[in-house]
This record gives structure tokens, sequence and C-alpha cells, in this order.
């Protein structure tokens, strides 16, 4: 129905956005990674509907799981219970139905048919119209997100290993596999062997004959050849990825995997002229496997390739699916600003609202080790800085979702917690570092936030669900592409922005979609050679040297396609190709 979907946005900023969304046809992703804030959420949305909770305790067996899968459920009946009840109304009264209609594109066949309808008197003829729209309309699914990286291992109350598929990623796909849920596991992050076996284990997410499949693998990529690597080890398994959501390395929200300097456009321009030879060589793998479990397929199933991060206008929106034949694109961060669908505090929503370009930054914030797009007005980042003044860095670790580091201890800490903290600051002060490269060091390990309580925190303040003594601290990890959008807007303003019906950035100077994305990648580009003044061998210089290769070869694909599409010789293309050479240049000079 719609032309774009809305992506995981942190732990609790889209934790019940199909609640909001999923009834008018748009689909969503809900992050599973944190039980307790699910169980929560169930609670509180059992209560609000008058449903009887019963609550799974933490320390009950297979809570993790059963509690997925649970809240999941919830989400199911309740959608399909809005569903129907958006169906019953009557037309043209301003009601959900009507909304249904007018959110959808201009383009859209089903839309066409709704204004149509104006033409018809009541009677029977207009009876019959309206029971064919309401028979062709789809409610959006209700996606899951698993971070294939946040995958810590659990012992019992013995300190026993509870086994392979308790740890936290494989639990989490076993609640959402036995859900009740027709809809996508959007897998991101990268590889995790253990996880993808595990997939295997659920006849769900295998395609009948006719190509059709209950719960469908969407994999987040940031290039052709991990795209490839891993939809082939899953096609072995008999595992068809339904979906390639290509993601900007840089110009996203959340964490940032920058790619070895490969920019979305030629990124996207392998895949669409790839696309075919990849579904073709996946199918081959994929019947050979399924032969083996007795599934015969008759016909191939459907396989869809998005792109999102950093879309901002809908000229962008409109090039991206023609050029590159795209069948969706991604919607993240901008919604952050739409309070009927994301779930952030009024405070944060102001300071969001009211931001510039330099609020939004690039840090080492993440507990994972992984870049972090971050929020300078964010009170997570007030509270940190407040906590260093008093001398006490670090966060007390209560959730333990981000234990990874065994530098110090026995069993895994969080290098965000202030035992972490404390211990390596100590053992960074008892060397004879110089000065200035112990603060180097000492300033990297205190950047560490606590995002297990701060990326849920928001969700709790705006739903009036906070318990006594809880921090209100809130992370949030907004892309840099948010710098350009400054208000509070509302579902139909969003929609219709993203479609090209009303524009909501008529009063800013923001760049192309590439260009920005471009300008993230040389400033990532200046700090990779300037850490390497400090010193580096071999392998780091000949990185170094492939990144700055596949830069220049991505400005040079830019300035052909924009001088090709400039046969309209449209003054917004001529502006483009300009700044592209401009970067050229930069790039060029810094590296001589």
């Amino acid at each position: 129905m719609h032309q774009f979907h809305i992506p995981v946005l942190g732990l609790g900023f889209s934790i019940d956005t199909p609640l909001k969304v999923a009834r008018y046809g748009i689909s969503s992703a809900v992050s599973i990674v944190d039980d307790e804030l699910v169980e929560r959420m169930r609670e509180y949305h059992c209560r609000q509907n008058h449903m009887p909770y019963r609550a799974i305790p933490k320390k009950s067996a297979d809570s993790r799981a059963r509690r997925i899968t649970s809240y999941l459920n919830l989400l199911n009946v309740l959608v399909e219970l809005q569903f129907e009840e958006l169906k019953n109304q009557e037309f043209y009264t301003g009601s959900d139905l009507d909304k249904y209609f007018e959110l959808l594109p201009d383009d859209s066949q089903l839309k066409q048919g709704y204004e149509l309808m104006r033409d018809f008197n009541d009677g029977p003829q207009r009876l019959i119209f309206e029971n064919i729209l309401r028979s062709r309309m789809n409610v959006g699914t209700i996606d899951v997100n698993i971070m294939t990286k946040v995958d810590k291992v659990n012992l019992d109350s013995d300190g026993n290993y509870t086994g392979d598929t308790n740890t936290d990623a494989l639990a989490a796909l076993r609640g959402f596999a036995e859900s009740d849920l027709r809809s996508s596991l959007v897998l991101s992050a990268g590889l995790n062997q253990r996880l993808f076996s595990y997939l295997e284990s659920f006849k769900d997410f295998y395609p009948d004959a006719e190509g059709l499949i209950k719960k469908k693998i969407i994999l987040k990529v940031s290039d052709f050849r991990s795209a490839l690597l891993q939809a082939k080890l899953l096609a072995k398994k008999g595992l068809w990825v339904a979906e390639f959501r290509i993601e900007s390395g840089l110009n996203c929200g959340g964490h940032a995997f920058a790619t070895d300097g490969l920019l979305l456009g030629p990124i996207l321009e392998e895949f669409k002229q790839k696309r075919q030879d990849l579904q073709d060589e996946l199918l081959n793998i994929c019947k050979e496997a399924l032969m083996v479990k007795d599934i015969f397929l008759l016909q191939p199933p459907e396989q869809r390739i998005t792109a999102q991060g950093g879309i901002g206008t809908a000229a962008e929106q409109r090039f991206l699916m023609r050029h590159y034949e795209l069948d969706g694109t991604g919607w993240g961060s901008p919604f952050l600003l739409v309070p009927e669908v994301t779930n952030v505090d009024n405070g944060t929503l102001q300071h969001l609202a009211t931001a510039d370009e330099d609020d939004f930054y690039l840090s080492n914030a993440s507990p994972l080790g992984v870049l972090f797009n971050n929020f300078r007005h964010s009170t997570s980042e007030q509270q940190r800085l407040t906590r260093l003044a008093k001398g006490r860095p670090g966060s007390p670790c209560t959730k333990k979702l981000l234990v990874n580091n065994l530098e110090f201890t026995d069993t895994p800490i969080c290098t965000a917690s202030r035992q972490y903290q404390a211990l390596k600051i100590a053992q960074l002060k008892g060397t004879e570092l110089q000065e200035d490269e112990l603060d180097r060091r000492v300033k990297s390990v205190i950047e560490k936030v606590c995002l297990c309580e701060g990326l849920c925190a928001s969700a709790y303040i705006k739903n009036d669900m906070l318990k006594a003594k809880e921090d209100r601290a809130v992370a949030i990890c907004p892309g840099p592409n948010l710098a350009f959008f400054s208000g509070v807007y509302s579902l139909r303003e969003m929609a219709d922005h993203i479609y090209g019906k009303l524009d909501l950035l008529r009063e800013a100077t923001r760049p192309h979609i590439f260009v920005n994305e471009l300008r993230l990648y040389i400033d990532y580009f200046k700090k990779l050679t300037e850490n390497a003044l400090g010193g580096a061998d071999a392998k780091q210089l000949k990185y170094i040297q492939k990144f700055k290769d596949q830069l220049t070869e991505g400005i040079n694909y830019y300035n052909q396609l924009f001088t090709e599409l400039s046969g309209a010789a449209t003054s917004e293309i001529n502006k483009i190709i300009e700044e592209l050479n401009v970067t050229q240049y930069t790039l060029a000079g810094h590296t001589e």
C-alpha cells in the first residue's frame, strides 16, 4: 500500500509504533532486545485496552522468549481489532477509514479509486464500490528487529551456562518465531552463525510450494558483498531472504557501520545491475536445500530491495525509487518528530525540533564499540557530564544487555559501567603515557553511556510508566538528516511530505542525500588519516588507500550520474555537480 516503512528506532521509541500506524497500511519495526521493556509495555497496553494481564516473571522458565511472544501476540490482536473497526467505518466522515486512503500516495490505484468514488451517489453502485475498496485494504506489518551482535550468553542462579539456544539473540528469535505474527524478522549488524543456524529450527521461515512465507527474513546491509555472503549462507539452509534493506553506513540513525568508502549511490547501482543474477543464484541454492527438506518450490518467493538512511525530500524519494528500481524506502529519524507515531518525551522532542547540524554527531558512546549517532542535548549526555564533574564516571549496570568485556573480570561487564570505567582509568593512570595521550585514552573510556536504560527511558516517561527512583536520563540516536527538520509534525504531514503533497523543508538549506552522505564520509576519512599520523602499519595504510580510492570512485560515479540527468538542466542537479566537484578537491587536498 505504501512506498515507505518505518525502521526500528532505538529500543523504546518504536516499541509500539505498529499500534499507531499499522491500521493505515504502514509497516514498522519493533526492537525485541529488551524483554523487560517488552513486558512492561505489554502490561501497559493490556491495561489501556481493558484486557487481562498475567505477568511473566524474569526468573521463570524461558521468560525472555515467552515475554516477547506474548507482547507480539498482543500487538497482533490489537492491530487486527483496530483494522476491523476502521474498515467498518463510513466513508467521507473524517474517520480513520478516510485517513487510511488520504495517507496513500496519489499514484496509488487504491487512492485513485477512493477519489473516483466521490462521483457516485449513495445507492447500490456506491455500496459495491465501497466494498471493493475495503476488500483491497491491507494492514501494515508488525516487523521485529534483532541486532545480531547483541547476543549475551546467560547463566543460571548457580553460574552454569544455560545453553546456546538461550543466548539473548536466540531467545529473542524464538520469541518471534513462536508468535502468531505473519511479518518479517529484520537482522542487522552483520553475521551471527549461531543465530543463522537456529533459524532452521522454525518452519515459519521456510517458503511453501507457492513461495509464500509466514515469517520472512530481511537483511539490513551496507553493501552488495556482505548481502550476498549472508544470503548465500541462509540459502544453503533453505532460508530465503525476502528483502535486502540497504542502509547508508553513516547517514543513518542508531549505530553507524561505516563502509570502506563505498557510497550509497554506487551500492544501489550494483544491486540494480546484479539484482536478477543475485536472485537466480540464491534461488538455485535455496531450491536444492529445500528439496532435502521435502519442500519443492513451484513459484519463486518474492525478493524486495529497499533503501534507507538520510532520505529527506519527496524528490529524493521519487529519484531513488525510479532510478534504482527500488521496492520501497525507509524513513526513520524524521518520525521522531511525530508524537503520534513514536515515544519521544516532550523535553527531548522540543530539543530535537529546534536543533541544528552541530547538535548531531558521530560518537564512541556505545558500549558495543561501534560508532553511534548521538545528540548533544540528550539528558543522557547531560547526566554523563554531571557524573564526570562529580568524579564518578560511568553508570550503574542493571540490565546487563551489553556486557561484553573481560579485561578485568571473570564474567563480562559493560564498558559504560562505573565498575569498568574506574578500573580502566586506574590502569591508564598507572602507565607512563604522555599527558596528551593519557587524556585522549581516558576520554574514549568516559564517553561510553548506558544505552540499556537510556534508550528505554523516553517510552516510560511519555507513557507515565516510570517507577520510583528509575533513571529519567534519555539517550537518543537520530541520524544527521534530522537537523534539517525543524518542527513537530503529524503523521499526515510527514506522509504528505514523503509523497510530495507538502514540503516540510521548504525553508531549509539542505544538501542532496548523496552529497550529505559524502560529506560525512569525507569527515570520517579525515579522522582516519589524522589518526594514522601518529604511526600506522602497512595494513592500516593499505586500508586508508582503499578507502580513498572507493570514495574517489563514488564521486566520479555521482558526477557522471548527475551530468547524464542534467538533460533537464535543473539548477538543483547543477548545484549537486558543483558540490561534488568541491568535495573531490577537498578529498584530494587532504591526501596530497
